[in-house]
């Protein structure tokens, strides 16, 4: 009996850790992941920045792996019906030469996360750098700095960040902070655009409050109510007929569905069972969950996902090896309930626990946190510290933060 795991994000590393260690012996673990490593996601943004901590934040997958095979490849297509993945290993694959072979399993879980959605606005993907894989923050930082360069006080150099999410609130925080860095902070100027009225627009507003706070503490313009038409090499056109020139480009305006998935993002249930023995878990899907509620596509959700997904999946296999036959096992269900919500705006961070929102040291100090701490349940203790070590260690950090005015600041949803 074959178990696979398609993917290996938040979701999927969860899943095959908890699985290589709840599985009976006799059945075969596979994970597939495109450069068989695992990327820290949510401190991606800080790459850009600091190109120093790509180290820290990816993970190879036979250092936390234990009995799992991990097998290198781009999932390019899923029957989730007769559990069957298609592989594109790089080589030459089956017999045609197509480079393709493929994976059957009797069980699996598809944790291929999500893709960045232009949402077919003309130009846009053409002309815009997402922010999803380590090459992108390469690619920004190049730019970015090439733009700086070419930035005067009297003519500064426009990037445009497109989306205000929390993906795009921390790579408009991380630009700031480096034209800072650089002695830039009059060459060049940061704009963050949201087609909604407000950033981080699906935030309770007193975290909408905090986050907007810090990014006008930190010069970055923001512009709400902006929705992006479509862009050439120079410009980007707005939907209300308006225009704006930029030199750098980057788009973190929303998600799709993976390659393998057509670009879908199916609805799934609270048991994370899509079709008969496939699983769908994280990003990879639109999850419902047991009280019906839409989840959002988070690590955090995802992670908690992984341990409901690992836990079916054993008793199925159980069911199956057993023999017995009859009715399967009941599936548990995943219930969500957010433990807070965190964001990083250049060398600040706005952290919602319960009701609370907190910025300021305290905040930039959970951040840290935890993201050491998951680092560290997945394995990757030395990483772990060496995150918190890179953080810690700017002794100027604090003196900036200072002369932001960047003190802690508590604000109560009332």
């Amino acid at each position: 009996m074959r178990v696979a795991v398609l993917g290996a994000g938040y979701a999927g590393l969860t899943l095959a850790r908890q699985l290589e260690s709840s599985l009976p012996e006799a059945v075969d673990l596979v994970v597939v992941d495109e450069d068989a490593s695992h990327l820290v996601q949510h401190e991606l943004h800080r790459v850009v920045r600091r190109p120093g901590l790509a180290e820290e934040i990816v993970v190879e997958l036979d250092d936390v792996l234990d009995r799992a095979t991990v097998r290198e490849a781009t999932v390019t297509d899923v029957d989730t019906a007769a559990g069957v993945a298609t592989l594109d290993e790089g080589g030459d694959g089956d017999d045609d030469g197509s480079g393709t072979t493929e994976l059957s399993y009797d069980a699996g879980a598809v944790c291929l996360g999500a893709e960045t959605n232009y949402y077919d606005l003309d130009g846009v993907e053409d002309h815009a750098t997402p922010l999803k894989r380590l090459a992108d923050a390469e690619a920004v930082r190049a730019d970015f700095l090439e733009a700086v360069d070419a930035g005067t006080v009297d003519d500064p150099a426009r990037v445009v960040v497109g989306g205000a999410g929390l993906s795009g609130v921390q790579v408009a925080g991380e630009l700031a902070a480096l034209a800072r860095d650089e002695g830039a902070r009059d060459a060049v100027e940061v704009v963050l655009l949201e087609q909604e009225d407000s950033v981080a627009p699906n935030f309770p507003e007193n975290f909408q409050r905090a986050v907007r706070e810090e990014l006008d503490a930190r010069d970055v313009r923001v512009e709400t109510g902006r929705a992006v038409a479509n862009a050439d090499d120079e410009t980007i056109a707005f939907a209300d007929g308006s225009a704006e020139d930029y030199e750098v480009f980057v788009w973190t305006g929303g998600i799709r569905g993976a390659d393998a998935l057509r670009g879908e993002r199916p609805v799934v249930r609270g048991d994370l069972r899509y079709e008969d023995g496939t699983f769908v878990v994280g990003d990879a899907g639109r999850i419902v969950d047991t009280d019906g509620e839409a989840v959002p596509a988070s690590a955090q959700a995802a992670i908690r996902e992984a341990g409901v997904a690992a836990d079916n999946i054993v008793r199925l296999v159980d069911h199956e090896l057993s023999g017995e036959g009859g009715f399967e096992p009941r599936l548990d269900g995943y219930r969500f309930d957010s433990l807070g919500w965190l964001v990083s705006v250049g060398d600040g961070a706005v952290a919602q626990v319960g009701p609370k929102v907190l910025r300021g040291r305290s905040a930039k100090a959970l951040k840290t946190t935890v993201g050491a701490g998951y680092l560290s349940s997945v394995g990757a203790v030395e990483n772990a510290a060496d995150l918190v070590r890179e953080e810690v260690g700017w002794p100027d950090e604090i003196e900036k933060a200072e002369e932001d005015g960047d003190e802690l600041a508590v604000d109560d949803d009332r």
